[in-house]
């Protein structure tokens, strides 16, 4: 047999012999093989969902199917079709089971039931917040680990781009209109006396970065990248603007509108409060490209004195 026809005989055998692998991945919970892309997904935590959406995968399953309707939105996920398998906390491996996944993507948090998890399909083990690290470099890598599982690696680095171009040309917005020099501190209401305020270890600190503007909260918080803080002590800050995620809490408009500690505040005093709609704190890369642009919209319109 000819060397020639000896290696076309080679390659035959190993394409009837079945597809070749996909690839081999490290996790946070050892080694992950597939020998084809997945094609049935469930996602155990929300920022996981978004960056499955952005590749244009709907998952078959997702932990708390109606709190990521509510609480992200966006990107949206679709009205049918997908079913809900627990709460990100404790989901129902039942639920799982039934849906027949070949890929499981998890987070840190649900470390003690990886092996269980492993015993239905494989599973992705990956935190995009945990101490001491990055969580828009995690979001990212996570989101280019998952394009090539998918074979859309190419999407993921368009996205990726994407992100990178919007930033570029919020910021010029705000520095055509001369305001990139401005300090935020940027909060979510919890009741009327205290605030989550976003530290500069959080997703959001990515989106500040590239629109050249200074987070005035000086601290550091916990690895979710939030403090918990009496709106007294968002005083301190006398030059910063003070930036409003919404959802607020029912009622909040009025009860601060008879609050010391709201009238006392510095940005309340020159109005400049500035209310955004809803962007998820805790997700992935696509909500930094959603609050840049959000937070220029604002800034360049104008603030207030009151939150509704």
């Amino acid at each position: 047999m000819s060397t020639r026809r000896a290696s076309l005989t080679i390659l035959l055998c190993l394409a009837l012999s079945g597809p070749a692998l996909a690839g081999t991945w490290q996790h946070e919970s050892g080694t992950l093989t597939l020998e084809e892309p997945p094609k049935r997904i469930i996602a155990l935590n929300w920022a996981a969902t978004e960056a499955l959406l952005l590749l244009g995968v709907t998952p078959v399953g997702v932990a708390d199917l109606a709190g990521y309707a509510h609480w992200v939105g966006e990107p949206a996920l679709p009205r049918s079709g997908i079913r809900n398998v627990g709460t990100r906390v404790a989901p129902s491996l039942e639920a799982i089971a039934e849906l027949k996944p070949d890929l499981i993507v998890t987070s840190a948090e649900m470390a003690p039931a990886a092996s269980l998890l492993k015993r239905i399909a494989p599973t992705y083990v990956v935190s995009v917040y945990q101490k001491g690290s990055q969580p828009f470099v995690e979001a990212r890598d996570m989101l280019l680990v998952l394009g090539q599982m998918l074979e859309r690696e190419d999407r993921a680095r368009a996205i990726l781009r994407d992100i990178e171009q919007t930033l570029a040309r919020q910021r010029r917005r705000l520095q055509e209109a001369k305001v990139t020099d401005r300090s935020v501190a940027l909060v979510s209401f919890l009741d009327d006396r205290h605030v989550r305020t976003y530290t500069r270890n959080g997703l959001f600190q990515s989106a500040l970065d590239g629109l050249g503007l200074t987070n005035a909260w000086p601290h550091e918080g916990n690895f979710w990248g939030f403090s918990v803080v009496g709106l007294e002590a968002i005083a301190p800050l006398p030059d910063a603007h003070l930036v409003v995620l919404s959802p607020t809490p029912a009622g909040l408009s009025d009860t601060l509108s008879d609050s010391p500690f709201w009238t006392y505040l510095p940005a309340v005093r020159r109005n400049q409060v500035h209310q955004l709609g809803p962007v998820w704190p805790f997700g992935g890369v696509y909500q930094v490209k959603r609050l840049a642009t959000r937070i220029t919209d604002s800034l360049l319109a104008g603030g207030s004195n009151r939150v509704q």
